[in-house]
């Protein structure tokens, strides 16, 4: 019953959200899907409660390029800068969350304000007489591994491992393993996660 309760409920918040969808469309035509993606993801981040989870994952399961699972939970205040971002089952995108080109893989939990950009350079960093904003990045995908828990306002630019943590406040500028605890600014692995642990005498 509870299933088919959720079920029905999705179904109603893609019925909501199909002017929402048309609108993305004819702007991403116009504007570019970016764009356009950032304009609604501000908008839509603003609907609180369960209602306002159901419209979000309704409205990005159809403009992200690689889709959002029907079990993911998208918070209050989470933005969106890039369509290529695929959210899979099980994932929980805390309130204030700002994230760019990512992969979150299945369980991952993403706690309050946490920012993963499109890579560690996004704006090139030339020291010519063009401002930095004008400079081209290199954007990539940063993918956060499966069951990996990133604690709140932790900035991530680089790849994060299967069942790791990244402590809050943390600065991620290499990529890490899988099975660690990595804290501190820049972010450094303070514990192996699958180490057996040790008994005093």
């Amino acid at each position: 019953m509870k299933e088919l309760a959720k079920a029905t409920a999705r179904a109603l918040a893609t019925a909501v959200m199909l002017p929402a969808i048309a609108s993305f469309r004819l702007r991403a035509a116009v504007i570019g899907p970016d764009r356009a993606l950032t304009g609604s993801s501000q908008f839509w981040s603003l609907v609180p409660g369960l209602i306002g989870q159901y419209l979000r994952r309704a409205l990005f399961a159809r403009v992200l390029r690689g889709g959002v699972a029907p079990s993911a939970v998208i918070e209050f205040g989470v933005l969106f800068s890039r369509v290529d971002t695929q959210i899979d089952d099980g994932v929980y995108i805390g309130p204030r969350c700002h994230l760019g080109h990512v992969h979150l893989e299945r369980d991952v939990l993403l706690a309050a304000g946490v920012h993963i950009p499109s890579g560690a350079h996004t704006h090139g960093t030339d020291m010519s007489a063009t401002a930095f904003r004008d400079q081209p990045g290199n954007l990539h995908q940063v993918r956060i591994g499966a069951g990996s828990w990133v604690g709140s306002n932790a900035v991530v630019m680089a790849d994060v491992g299967q069942h790791s943590v990244v402590g809050a406040g943390a600065v991620v500028t290499r990529p890490l393993p899988d099975r660690v605890l990595a804290a501190g600014v820049p972010a450094r692995i303070v514990k192996r996660l699958d180490a057996p642990a040790t008994v005093s005498a």
